[in-house]
């Protein structure tokens, strides 16, 4: 087997490896700032469902 073309398979390999690690690890980044907007908002509407119980608990339905 030739050394160069294994050499040039390996290089290939490690840079495509390279890339996969680099893409999982921007896109964990994002999940987690969503993750923390999230939590933020449901934090948030929370505090408004304490300051104002009533709304949100009846359902006018006409037909």
């Amino acid at each position: 087997m030739d050394v160069a073309l294994m050499s040039m398979a390996f290089s290939q390999a490690r840079v495509k490896q390279d890339v996969s690690i680099a893409l999982m690890k921007k896109t964990m980044d994002q999940v987690e700032t969503e993750g923390a907007a999230l939590q933020k908002l449901m934090e948030s509407t929370q505090v408004e469902q304490i300051a104002q119980p009533h709304l949100g608990s009846h359902i006018d339905v006409k037909l």
